[in-house]
């Protein structure tokens, strides 16, 4: 449901709603034919460009397709799910079924759970029974990754151990519709390396570690403190204002407490929507503004943004303080 700031804005945004740009949503359109006219237009050329300058193109791009499989996901640019997803189901950026990574990243837009490990499936934090069950590689291994550094290097494998972990759970719990989007998922990613290979004479290694983990990376510069845990549910979302290029890549996903508030809104029409209102939007959401990525790149390129451990994490029960009961380690790569 959207939540706005109030009822001009509401009154506002329903006529723009009416518009021709809104309506036909062009820029997403626009979005989808550059996107994959890029990715195998390179593809196609790679031995001509030479193997690492296409593998690094190719992860820029891969990652333009998950901002834009996060478009899709929120019901554009058409009003049929089934026909947004079609544009989706690529395996570009290698890791995550299109189908999967939407029923997660859905369930971590109920705000209410923002930031709690075990209920928002894009949490950063974990609780205290969790790092107390963590050994000594694996507690580095999240500090670490709320660095901004440490984000980019170890954050994909975090994301990626869940996503595999998860996957191995489904087939365990028999949940036959998320065996099947990983199966058809494995399948066309198996096709589309192949064809890399014999095609384009990029080696299904290069693809899945220099476009799939290096895209993944780069993604993460958007993701890193994103969300804080705040005792107000309005003040746990970023607004970062960052520069074009970043806008662009993100499709704007970077107004990312706009994105909250109005998740239906198209990812072309949340800057205007902030800059009309911003002054309002950053008492909203407490000053949790930065002026881009470059600051927190500065401020927190080898310093913990936030401790690992969510600070309303249950007291420790005391045969888990002392280490007497082993703890799982469910929810540590999510």
């Amino acid at each position: 449901m959207p939540r706005y700031l109030d009822d001009v804005q509401r009154i506002e945004l329903q006529a723009r709603r009416a518009s021709w740009r809104w309506r036909s949503e062009w820029p997403t359109w626009a979005v989808i034919v550059a996107v994959y006219a890029g990715w195998f237009g390179v593809a196609l050329n790679a031995r001509a460009l030479g193997l690492v300058p296409a593998l690094g193109l190719l992860a820029l791009l891969s990652c333009w397709y998950m901002s834009l499989q996060h478009e899709l996901m929120h019901g554009h640019p058409t009003r049929w799910p089934l026909v947004n997803m079609l544009f989706g189901l690529a395996p570009l950026a290698v890791w995550f079924p299109y189908a999967v990574y939407r029923d997660s990243h859905l369930r971590h837009h109920d705000d209410d759970h923002l930031t709690k490990p075990g209920l928002d499936p894009e949490s950063y934090y974990v609780t205290a029974e969790q790092w107390a069950g963590a050994g000594v590689v694996l507690r580095g291994a999240l500090a670490a990754r709320n660095t901004f550094a440490g984000r980019l290097l170890l954050g994909p494998w975090f994301s990626i151990a869940a996503s595999l972990r998860e996957a191995f759970r489904a087939v365990v719990e028999r949940r036959w519709a998320i065996v099947a989007s990983w199966v058809f998922h494995g399948v066309a990613l198996a096709a589309l390396a192949w064809w890399l290979d014999a095609r384009c004479g990029i080696p299904w290694r290069a693809f899945v570690f220099g476009v799939g983990y290096a895209s993944l990376a780069l993604a993460s510069v958007r993701s890193f403190q994103e969300h804080r845990a705040a005792a107000q549910v309005d003040e746990r979302t970023v607004i970062n204002e960052a520069a074009w290029a970043w806008r662009l890549l993100f499709l704007n996903n970077n107004y990312h407490a706009v994105h909250h508030d109005l998740p239906g809104a198209p990812w072309f029409a949340l800057g205007e929507i902030y800059a009309r209102r911003r002054d309002a939007y950053r008492a909203r959401n407490g000053g949790f503004v930065v002026r881009g990525y470059g600051e927190w790149m500065v401020r927190h390129a080898f310093a913990q943004a936030e401790d690992a451990v969510h600070p309303d994490a249950a007291p420790l029960r005391p045969d888990v303080a002392s280490g007497r009961l082993a703890t799982s380690r469910r929810g540590l790569a999510g």
